[in-house]
Formats: structure tokens, sequence, C-alpha cells
């Protein structure tokens, strides 16, 4: 019997029926190996036309190859690359990114927030410039942030022009990409190649996929060499179609914004449920699928007796993730159970 649904990670939920869909529909009789396939080309094709660009793409199991080859690729062994002290590149991918990179190091902003701005990337990018520190190379950004928090268009233009200034690549890790589309109203174009973004890793697996993620150059250029990195790291799957076809459910049915607008509505429901309640109060703006909460103790200790499961990594505050099958009506049940405890 399926226990009840929790909404500590979006990473908890299935697979959606439109992604379902497509892994059947690649399940039929037999096509050739490592990507060199329909299947495969499809989805690329079916990134090219959602995103209105020739852009070379790629499929790769899980988030931490994605954004950790994309880096990579952009920089060598003595180059460094500028992120936020909240990006998941800093705090939870093990040091992949130096690995695959040969040891390219992170040069983190210490601020308070999960938003990079360009000041904080002027001021790593140009405080040295002796052969002693490691050559800034790229920057990343998060969108929407690890906080929940959606960078605007014209953020991510300030950014990037930034970084042209600078000589720098930008990377956006789009584990919830699609959220971060919902949100804004606007197009995969206008936020990503449109604003000066060079590479972008968009989120499946948040999205409603089993598994993969799909790394989109718009420099086709920086890609040379990319689908080695990716054999050389283990990412290459011998039956790709499993990983790339269920792409093409999800992006030709409309079912990866569709699934991005629910989570995100979800989010905003329990926000306008507790916001005001005694003692609780929202640690950061709820703009995408995240809600981060603070609380007296005795409201988080008494969630945890009533059965619900959240993480408190983040400030200490318990995050509530809501991904594409969150149910409105355990939604409302979390709601009135904070309401409850708070009282």
């Amino acid at each position: 019997m399926p226990a009840s649904q929790q909404f500590a990670s979006d990473n908890y939920a299935g697979i959606c029926p439109e992604v379902w869909e497509g892994m059947r529909k690649a399940n039929e009789g037999s096509v050739p190996a490592y990507g060199d396939d329909p299947w495969t080309n499809g989805a690329a094709e079916a990134f090219r036309t959602l995103f209105g660009t020739a852009c070379e793409v790629f499929f790769v199991f899980n988030g931490t190859a994605a954004n950790s080859l994309a880096l990579a690729a952009l920089c060598q062994s003595y180059n460094s690359v500028v992120c936020s002290a909240y990006a998941h590149v800093e705090t939870d991918e093990c040091g992949a990114p130096e690995f695959f990179s040969n040891g390219s190091k992170l040069l983190v902003a210490r601020n308070d927030q999960a938003k990079l701005r360009p000041d904080d990337i002027r001021a790593l990018a140009t405080c040295r410039s002796d052969i002693h520190y490691p050559k800034p190379k790229a920057v990343t950004i998060t969108q929407p942030t690890e906080t929940g928090e959606v960078y605007t268009l014209d953020e991510i233009r300030e950014i990037a022009a930034t970084c042209r200034a600078l000589g720098l690549r930008l990377h956006m890790d789009g584990a919830r990409f699609a959220n971060a589309c919902a949100a804004l109203g606007c197009s995969p174009a206008e936020m990503t190649w449109q604003a000066g973004v060079d590479v972008l890793c968009f989120g499946g697996t948040k999205n409603g996929m089993g598994v993969g993620e799909a790394i989109l150059f718009f420099d086709p250029a920086l890609a040379e060499g990319f689908d080695y990195r990716c054999k050389q790291a283990g990412q290459l799957a011998s039956k790709m179609r499993f990983i790339s076809a269920p792409w093409i459910g999800l992006l030709e049915t409309g079912a990866w914004l569709r699934n991005g607008a629910h989570g995100n509505g979800c989010a905003k429901a329990l926000a306008r449920r507790v916001a005001a309640l005694p003692g609780v109060s929202l640690m950061f703006p709820v703009e995408a699928n995240a809600v981060f909460l603070t609380a007296p103790v005795s409201v988080l200790d008494g969630l945890r007796a009533r059965g619900w499961r959240f993480y408190t990594f983040i400030g200490g505050g318990a995050r509530f993730m809501f991904a594409w099958d969150a149910d409105p009506a355990r939604v409302e049940q979390l709601a009135g159970d904070i309401e409850a405890l708070a009282q």
C-alpha cells in the first residue's frame, strides 16, 4: 500500500504519465544503442524546437553529472568558477565539479543570499590577476535558486553582461528549470540563450521523469568533445532511448510546463495558509515550488510526530517541495496540521 504523500523533496514523486508513455513507446522493437537511435535524435530536435535555436543536446543520468561535466567543458584545470554559497555545486555535489574538471576551483561568494549578483562576480573575478590565483573562466547560477527564489530576466541579463565584460562563460543549473519558466511566464529561449546563457542543464528528474537530465550548449563550439567527456564519466547510456524518449513525451505535450506550474501553485497554496500564523514565518519569498518555514521547535516536532517528513538543512527552517503530482488535498492537510500546532 503506498505511503501517504510527503513533500520533503520533489525527488519523492513518481513518473508522470507523459513520460511513462514515452518510455512505453521506446520499449517497442529494436533500435541502435548508445544514442544512435531515432528517439535520441527526436528528443534533441524537440529541445531545438522548444528553445528556437540550433543548440547541441546531450543526455546524462543525473544533475550532478550534468553540472559537473558542463562546467568541466568550460574550464581548464587551472580555471575557476564563480558561484553562490548556496549553489548545489558547492554544497551538495561531493566535489564532483572539481573532480571532473581535474581541479578547477569554485570561487564562492560569501553573502547571505542564494542569488548571485553582478558585484559578487566582479569582486571574485577581479580581486587578483597573478599566476598564483586560479584564473576565473565561468559563472554558474541556479534557476530557481536552492531557496526557491527565481532570477528575473533582467537579473540574468545583467549577470550575462557582467560575464561578457570579464570574458567569462555563463552556466545555468536548471534542476527546476520548468518551475522557473512557469513562475516568470517566459519562454525557455528568453531565459537562456537570448539572455546570454551559454550552457543550460535542464532538469528532468524533478519535472516528472524517473531519471535523466539534458545539457544544452547554445554555442556549439563549446560542445566539442563533450560526447567523449560523457563516455569517460560513465554517463553514456547503452540504452539511451530510455533516457531520451521520455523527453519527447514531456516536451511535445507541454507537460514539462504544466508540471512546473502545478508544483508552484501548491507551494503558493501552502504559503497563503500558514504565512500569518503566530510564530511561523516564510524564510524566503515563495516564487517557485519551495516553501521554507521557520517555526517553534514544538511545531516542527509536532509535524514529525504526525508523520510529516521535511529537511532543515538551509537555515534550520522546514523545507517543503512540491512536484508534478502534489495532491492539493494533501497540501491542505499539511497546512491544517501546521495551523493546529501553531495555535
